[in-house]
C-alpha cells in the first residue's frame, strides 16, 4: 500500500469541479485546496484501496469538507457513506459539494465529538484527527470506535507518527500553520506513537497494518488498517 500514489490531474481536477464557486467571482479557496490535495496526497486512493471490498457503511468521523466521500465514489466504492465533523461550515461546504456532484448514499451531520459519539454499526475512518486530542481524548475516540466496528468491518486511520524524524517536525509545522491561516480550528496537540496505537488494537483484537502514506509530499504521515 506504501507504493499508492495520489489521483492524476484530470481526477482531481473533476473531483474539484464540485467545489467551484455558484458565483464566478466567488471564494475558489475550497476548489483549488481540493485539486492540490487530491493532485499530492495518496490518502484517498489509499483509503480506497482499504474499503473496496467492503459493503458495510462508514462514518467519516472529523470528515471535514468531505473529499473522502467524493474519491471513494471516483473508485468506485460505492458503500454508504455518513461524515461528521464539528466545523458547520465544512459541512455545508460538504453538502452543497456532494449535492453538486450527485453523491448517492452520502450524509453529513455536525457533531462535536468532544461531547458525545454519533450511532454506529459498521466501518469507521479517522483520518488526520488523531493529532488534535491529547492522550485521554485519543484512547475515547479509539475505544468508541473500535466499539463501532461490526464483523469484518475496518477501522481505517491516518495520522502522523510520532517517531522525532525530520518528516514529524515538517507535520507538526504544517499543522500549526493550517490552524494559525484558519483552516484547522484547532491547534495539533499529540501525535500517536506507532507502539502505543498498536498496543490499543491488539488489545481490542484487531489485525492492524501499517503502511506508509508519504507519497509525494514531506510529511510522516501513515496509513493503519485495523480489521474487526
Amino acid at each position: 500500500m506504501s507504493g499508492l500514489a495520489a489521483f492524476d490531474a484530470d481526477t482531481a481536477r473533476r473531483i474539484a469541479r464540485a467545489f467551484l464557486p455558484a458565483r464566478r467571482l466567488g471564494n475558489r479557496w475550497n476548489y483549488h485546496y481540493s485539486r492540490i490535495k487530491l493532485g499530492s496526497d495518496p490518502l484517498y486512493p489509499g483509503v480506497a484501496a482499504a474499503l473496496r471490498d467492503s459493503r458495510l457503511p462508514l462514518l467519516d468521523l472529523g470528515c471535514g469538507i468531505g473529499l473522502l466521500a467524493h474519491a471513494l465514489r471516483a473508485e468506485g466504492v460505492a458503500l454508504a457513506y455518513r461524515g461528521v465533523d464539528n466545523d458547520s461550515k465544512k459541512i455545508a461546504q460538504a453538502r452543497q459539494a456532494a449535492r453538486v456532484a450527485g453523491l448517492a448514499e452520502v450524509q453529513f451531520a455536525v457533531a462535536d465529538l468532544a461531547s458525545a459519539f454519533p450511532a454506529h454499526q459498521g466501518s469507521v475512518a479517522i483520518l488526520d484527527v488523531l493529532q488534535y486530542l491529547d492522550d485521554g481524548a485519543q484512547q475515547r475516540l479509539l475505544d468508541a470506535a473500535i466499539a463501532m466496528l461490526v464483523p469484518g468491518a475496518k477501522l481505517v486511520l491516518r495520522t502522523g507518527i510520532e517517531d522525532g524524524s525530520g518528516r514529524m517536525r515538517v507535520t507538526r509545522a504544517f499543522d500549526r500553520a493550517a490552524n494559525l491561516l484558519g483552516w484547522m480550528n484547532a491547534a495539533p496537540r499529540n501525535y500517536p506513537r506507532a507502539d502505543a496505537l498498536r498496543d490499543t488494537l491488539d488489545r481490542a483484537g484487531l489485525r492492524a497494518g501499517f503502511a506508509s502514506l508519504r507519497g509525494k509530499t514531506p510529511f510522516n504521515n501513515w496509513l493503519v488498517v485495523a480489521t474487526r
